[in-house]
């Protein structure tokens, strides 16, 4: 496991820039995004948190590590698809998985090479996935590649953050949204992950 090279520069910057994002980071001060170096565990926690409170995410990634031992290719193929519904997988994500894990195996997806791709390259491949949106593409960017500048506008837990620090009785649009986001490049990544710890009460990781 690792956290972004980034990450420390990038505290002090937001901080120095934004005054709720200073208080946030003072509240976390040791905490950090982690990479577990195995693309395909990201993507399955990715899916697995599509459109679900992060607890009920946690729970089913518990369940699905706990019936697989390791959450690899190999293993999530060879298990039966009723025992992947019994961790609290929905059909369609289950498919979505399969997809995922056999475009790895047929070389469409294409790891050794996306540390050279752009972000908005990586995410195209990613997106021809069926199963894989934006949204999913984004948290891989954030948490597997640890790219640095990453705003997930369509992440409805981001957006409440922001609607509650920034919002007051107003609610912003995505425009007001992208033009306040401006201060925080080129690391909107991590003030993206802060002000969903505002939010949670265990670190959101995938």
């Amino acid at each position: 496991m690792s956290c972004p090279s980034y990450w420390v520069e990038a505290k002090e910057y937001l901080a120095d820039k934004d005054k709720i994002l200073a208080y946030l980071i003072s509240l976390y001060p040791d905490e950090t995004i982690i990479n577990y170096h195995n693309p395909f565990y990201t993507l399955v926690k990715a899916i697995i948190g599509q459109q679900i409170s992060v607890n009920a995410a946690n729970a089913i990634s518990k369940r699905l590590e706990s019936l697989l031992g390791t959450i690899s290719i190999e293993t999530y193929l060879a298990m039966d698809s009723e025992a992947l519904r019994q961790c609290g997988l929905s059909r369609p994500k289950i498919s979505y998985i399969t997809n995922i894990a056999q475009a790895f195996e047929q070389g469409i997806l294409t790891p050794q090479i996306w540390p050279m791709m752009s972000d908005q390259e990586v995410i195209s491949q990613l997106i021809s996935i069926k199963g894989i949106g934006l949204w999913t593409a984004q948290m891989f960017l954030i948490f597997h590649l640890h790219r640095s500048d990453i705003l997930p506008l369509a992440d409805l837990g981001l957006i409440n953050a922001i609607q509650r620090h920034y919002g007051q009785s107003q609610r912003l649009t995505k425009g007001e949204i992208q033009e306040l986001s401006q201060v925080w490049k080129p690391y909107r990544t991590v003030a993206t992950w802060y002000l969903w710890r505002s939010l949670d009460p265990i670190p959101v990781q995938y």
